[in-house]
């Protein structure tokens, strides 16, 4: 059972991945008959650590207090892509998974669990922003740059900031019931799971800069989004012969016509989502997509939700 919680904290923490870990393990509900957890937040770096926000934490816990720990919760910190990890951490880290315990990230905490070798051969979360070099550092981990959180157990990483409440709440109701998860959810007011993963939130940019050749032609193809088009027609409007086109288009796009047309159109339809009233018909139709069904089926294929909901999040559930 999951009784014994530590927050093992390094110099330059973040607040608020360290209070989302406090808040979900370290409050006292006991009165509305939920579990009390035996939490502490521990130091690996001494017993005063900054954090990222200009102030200090004191704790006169250190890294013994790991070795009892039926869970430990790294937060994310200032820095921790590209900085060096003390040794006793990551030896801690490593008895720690070994003896069967738990251990979370949260954000660029994953980092830290890369560094200790637990990462190696298994699926694990990261910021989007952060995946490409989680994968460049550690390339025997399994990085998954589209979702909240894993559950690789004993290890569990999560994505950016909130997904760090995602994964608590999921680690929760795994090991307690949904019941006593959604208790917590309802104390802490936010949804005790959700739909969908980090591709809503992603902003994906024009890869223009490199695009010495088809430039003019991704400038057309953005402004007809509307029509279809083939790739013999984008071809001829670059001057050159399909298969030509096709291989200039991948070098310096990175991806086929094909997708850089679908990815646009997503991106337009996220757009129109967030910033307009018009029905899901009107903007198939503005996309390219044709029917609201469609538009669904391919949101949802890159998106990981629904139209309807990606509106909700960004907009309000009155906007929906």
């Amino acid at each position: 059972m999951l009784k014994n919680v530590a927050v093992v904290l390094l110099d330059g923490v973040h607040p608020f991945e360290l209070g989302v870990v406090c808040e979900v393990f370290g409050l006292d509900r006991s009165d509305e008959g939920l579990p009390v957890y035996d939490f502490a937040v521990a130091s690996a770096e001494g017993p005063t650590l900054h954090t990222h926000a200009g102030f200090t934490i004191g704790t006169s816990y250190g890294l013994q207090r790991l070795e009892e720990a039926d869970l430990i919760a790294v937060p994310a910190g200032e820095s921790y892509v590209r900085r060096e990890y003390p040794a006793a951490l990551l030896d801690a880290l490593r008895r720690a998974a070994d003896r069967g315990a738990r251990v979370l990230s949260v954000c660029s905490g994953v980092f830290v669990l890369g560094a200790a070798g637990l990462l190696d051969g298994r699926r694990c979360a990261a910021h989007w922003r952060h995946a490409e070099e989680l994968a460049r550092q550690y390339p025997r981990a399994i990085v998954e740059p589209d979702v909240l959180y894993v559950d690789a157990d004993p290890v569990i990483t999560s994505a950016g900031t909130a997904a760090g409440i995602d994964a608590c709440l999921h680690l929760v109701r795994k090991e307690q019931g949904p019941q006593v998860a959604n208790a917590i959810a309802r104390r802490m007011v936010v949804p005790p799971h959700r739909d969908g993963g980090q591709a809503q939130y992603v902003e994906w940019p024009l890869p223009r800069s490199r695009c010495d050749t088809v430039g003019e032609v991704l400038v057309w193809m953005e402004e007809h989004l509307d029509e279809e088009v083939t790739v013999e027609q984008l071809a001829a409007r670059a001057h050159m012969s399909p298969r030509t086109f096709a291989r200039r288009f991948q070098q310096e796009t990175g991806t086929t016509p094909y997708r850089w047309i679908l990815r646009q159109r997503v991106l337009l339809a996220q757009r129109l989502l967030e910033a307009t009233d018009e029905t899901m018909d009107m903007i198939a139709a503005r996309t390219g997509f044709g029917t609201a069904a469609a538009l669904r089926h391919q949101f949802v294929r890159s998106l990981g939700t629904t139209p309807q909901a990606y509106r909700r999040t960004f907009r309000g559930p009155e906007a929906a």
